[in-house]
C-alpha cells in the first residue's frame, strides 16, 4: 500500500516534467498578417492564386529575412528584394514575378512596417535648392489607390484585366495591360545595360512597348513598335497619364520640408536603400 501511495504521488507531481529540458519549447511560430491588395485581385488571370482575392497573407520579417536583404551576392544580382518577398509570402503557389507592381509595393511597405516600424528616415534632395537632407515619413499614413480611372480620360476596362485608351489627337484605340514585377525587373535590367554601354536611354518608349497589347485591334509586335516610335508627344503623354489612372497601387505622397531653404511640398516617398537597410 505504501508503494501504491508513492506511485500516485509521483504521478500527481508534474514538477520533474516541467523542469526537464523540452526541445518543443524552441518551436517558435512566426506571426503573420493579411495585407490588403490595391488591385483587389481584379486584374489577375483566371487560375492565378490571387485572382479575386483582396488580400495576401505574409509572415513577419525574421533575422533570416534580414540575411537575405543584406546578402552581397543577392544584392549584386538584384535578387535580394524578390527573394525576400518570396520568403515572406505564406502561399507558396504565388510567384513574386507574377505580382502586379502595386500589390508588390503594398507587401514591401507592410513588411517594412512589421520589421522596423512605420517611421522611415531617409535622405531627400530638395527640388528647390538641391540640398540633400534627412526627412522622416510615416508609412502608416500610406493609403491604397484602387486605380479605377478618371472621367477626364477616355478609358474602357476590358475582360482579362486590360484597358482600352482612346488617344485624343490620332483617335487611335490603344489596349494596355498592367505591369508585373517581372516586367519592371526586365525594364530595370534594360536600363542598366544601356547605362553600362553608355547608350541613349529609352525608358519611356521601352515602357510603352511593355504595356501596349494592341493598336486598333492589331497585336502584331512590329506594328506596336512602329506605333510607339511615331506616337505624337501629346498622345504619348496622354497615354502615360491615363495609364497611371488605372494602375492600382499606393499613394506614396507625403509632405516634405527642406531644412536648408524651408521649401515645402508633397513628394513621393523615396524607396531608397534605407527602406530595408534601416539606420534607426
Amino acid at each position: 500500500m505504501r508503494d501504491n501511495q508513492k506511485r500516485v504521488a509521483a504521478a500527481a507531481d508534474p514538477a520533474p516534467q516541467v523542469a526537464a529540458p523540452n526541445a518543443s519549447a524552441l518551436n517558435f511560430t512566426t506571426p503573420t498578417e493579411f495585407v490588403d491588395l490595391p488591385s483587389e485581385g481584379r486584374y489577375y488571370p483566371e487560375g492565378h492564386p490571387l485572382c479575386g482575392k483582396d488580400s495576401i497573407e505574409i509572415r513577419f520579417m525574421t533575422a533570416r529575412d534580414e540575411d537575405i536583404l543584406t546578402s552581397p551576392t543577392l544584392l549584386k544580382k538584384g535578387l535580394a528584394i524578390d527573394r525576400f518577398l518570396q520568403n515572406v509570402i505564406v502561399d507558396r503557389t504565388i510567384n513574386v514575378d507574377s505580382l502586379l507592381s502595386g500589390d508588390k509595393n503594398a507587401i514591401l511597405v507592410a513588411s517594412r512596417i512589421n520589421g522596423f516600424g512605420p517611421e522611415y528616415l531617409t535622405k531627400v534632395k530638395c527640388p528647390a535648392c538641391l540640398t540633400t537632407c534627412e526627412s522622416s515619413f510615416d508609412l502608416d499614413a500610406v493609403r491604397a489607390s484602387d486605380g479605377r480611372g478618371s472621367e477626364d480620360y477616355d478609358i474602357q476596362a476590358n475582360d482579362g484585366g486590360t484597358f482600352t485608351i482612346k488617344l485624343p489627337r490620332t483617335k487611335i484605340d490603344v489596349e494596355v495591360r498592367l505591369l508585373t514585377s517581372k516586367d519592371e525587373n526586365e525594364l530595370s535590367s534594360m536600363m542598366q545595360r544601356k547605362k553600362k554601354k553608355k547608350a541613349m536611354e529609352t525608358n519611356l518608349t521601352d515602357q510603352l512597348r511593355k504595356i501596349v497589347v494592341s493598336v486598333n485591334g492589331s497585336t502584331e509586335q512590329r506594328l506596336i513598335n512602329e506605333f510607339v516610335m511615331s506616337l505624337p508627344a501629346f498622345d504619348s503623354r496622354y497615354l502615360r497619364t491615363a495609364y497611371l489612372k488605372v494602375v492600382p497601387g499606393l499613394d506614396m505622397k507625403q509632405e516634405f520640408t527642406c531644412d536648408s531653404c524651408g521649401y515645402e511640398k508633397e513628394v513621393d516617398i523615396p524607396m531608397t536603400v534605407d527602406f530595408f537597410w534601416s539606420r534607426q
